[in-house]
């Protein structure tokens, strides 16, 4: 733990900047029944009952020493979303940085692996490297 907070105590550098890197399953739900509006004097009601719509896996890339943050929904959260997220992380987030500190969980999805699954050897490769 304490060498991921000395990641954290690191000044900030733009070619080498720290991101941290999170995903979680959300819960799509929608009404049962339709919220009553408001009237004067009455609040909106609403029922507690819901109706379970699917789910969404959500990655969010938060670099905290600039204030930046990136999230995006995704139908699933699979090795091939988290490898397509970090390309697009790099590409179009991180264009001019050398190299990417992340940090992350240590969830199966979150390895050099998954970009090869993805991308051809040396695309994948050349992530690899930069993240």
């Amino acid at each position: 733990m304490e060498d991921v907070l000395e990641v954290y105590q690191r000044p900030y550098d733009p070619k080498y900047p720290v991101i941290r890197m999170d995903e979680k399953p959300c819960q799509l739900l929608g009404e049962a029944r339709e919220p009553i509006p408001m009237k004067p004097n009455r609040p909106q009601r609403e029922d507690s009952e819901y109706v379970r719509q699917g789910t969404r896996g959500i990655f969010v890339f938060t670099e905290p020493l600039a204030g930046r943050r990136h999230q995006e929904a995704m139908e699933r959260k699979t090795k091939i979303d988290w490898a397509h997220q970090i390309d697009k992380l790099l590409a179009i987030h991180y264009p001019d940085a050398e190299k990417i500190i992340l940090t992350s969980d240590n969830l199966n999805t979150h390895t050099i692996s998954s970009l090869y699954e993805a991308f051809p050897p040396k695309k994948a490769l050349s992530l690899a490297k930069k993240a």
